[in-house]
C-alpha cells in the first residue's frame, strides 16, 4: 500500500461537507474512485500560494500582470517525491502513476477529455458562479471572504460580489443559461439515441464523468440538499440531476462504484 498523497483543499464554513469547490472535488472524486489513500490539508484562500510555494509546487497560470497565479487542488506524491497543481494533470498524473488502478483518462481519449473539458467549463462555470458567488462567500471562513471578495470583484468587473446575480432578472438570466448548458451535457450522453448513466458505459467511470460532478456537487454544497434552487436543479432533464448525480437512477452500478464516487462526505 502506498503513502497517503497529501491532498490541499479549499476548507468552508458552516456547510456540509467542508469541501465546496468543484475542481478540488474533481481530485478527491479520482482519489476515491482509484482507491488511492490520501490526507486533506486545508488551506485558506490567502494561504495558496505561500503554501505551494513552501511545497514547490509550480503555479497553474498568470495573472493579467503576468504574476505567478496558485490555484488548488494540487497534491504532494510522497511515494514519487512529486508535487503538481490543477486538476486535469492530477488525473493523468495519477493514471500514469498508478496504472493498476481504474483509468480515468483512456489513452484514446486524452483529447476528447481536453476538449470535453474546456467545453464543459465555456458552458458552465461563469453562470453557475454566478449564481452561487455571494451564498460561497459566505460560507468561507472570515479570512477567505474578505480575499475571495476582492478578488472575485475584480474577476467579474463589479464594486461588490453581491450585485452579480441578486434575486431577479439578473440571477433568473444565470439559471436559465446553468439549465440550457445542462440540458446540453445530458444531450450529449443521449447522442447515439439511448440515454447513457456515464459517457464511457454503465458502470465505468471517466475524468469526463468527474468534471459534470464537479459542477454539480458545487451546486448542491453551496445552494444545501434542501434548497429550492438545488430542487430545481433536481428537477430538471427527467430528474437525470437528483441526489448524488445519477445515483438513484441505477441499479446497475456495483456497491465499490458508489462507495468510492457518490460518497460525498469521503474527506480522507
Amino acid at each position: 500500500m502506498p503513502e497517503p498523497i497529501i491532498f490541499y483543499d479549499i476548507p468552508g464554513k458552516g456547510i456540509s461537507p467542508k469541501a465546496w469547490s468543484p475542481n478540488t472535488w474533481k481530485t478527491r472524486y479520482c482519489l476515491n474512485v482509484k482507491g488511492l489513500p490520501y490526507k486533506t490539508i486545508w488551506v485558506e484562500f490567502p494561504d495558496i500560494e505561500a503554501v505551494m510555494r513552501k511545497v514547490g509546487i509550480l503555479p497553474t497560470t498568470t495573472k493579467p500582470d503576468g504574476s505567478p497565479y496558485y490555484a488548488l487542488p494540487a497534491i504532494y506524491d510522497p511515494n514519487t517525491k512529486t508535487g503538481l497543481a490543477e486538476s486535469a494533470a492530477i488525473a493523468r498524473y495519477l493514471d500514469t502513476t498508478y496504472p493498476n488502478t481504474p483509468r480515468l483518462i483512456p489513452a484514446e481519449t486524452d483529447a476528447l477529455h481536453a476538449a470535453f473539458n474546456q467545453a464543459c467549463r465555456d458552458a458552465l462555470l461563469r453562470d453557475i458562479a454566478k449564481v452561487l458567488i455571494s451564498a460561497l462567500a459566505n460560507h468561507l471562513p472570515p479570512r477567505s471572504e474578505v480575499y475571495f471578495r476582492k478578488t472575485r470583484a475584480v474577476m467579474f468587473g463589479v464594486d461588490d460580489i453581491d450585485d452579480i446575480a441578486p434575486p431577479g432578472p439578473k440571477r433568473y438570466e444565470a439559471w436559465a443559461n446553468v439549465k440550457k448548458a445542462l440540458g446540453m451535457v445530458a444531450g450529449w450522453l443521449q447522442a447515439d439515441g439511448s440515454d447513457k448513466l456515464f459517457f464511457t458505459g454503465e458502470n465505468k467511470i471517466v475524468y469526463a464523468d468527474i468534471t459534470v460532478a464537479g459542477f454539480l456537487i458545487w451546486l448542491r454544497v453551496v445552494l444545501g440538499a434542501d434548497s429550492k434552487e438545488w430542487a430545481n436543479v433536481t428537477s430538471w432533464d427527467g430528474g437525470r440531476w437528483e441526489g448524488s448525480w445519477l445515483h438513484s437512477r441505477s441499479t446497475k452500478l456495483s456497491t465499490r462504484v458508489k462507495m468510492l464516487f457518490f460518497d460525498q462526505s469521503r474527506q480522507a
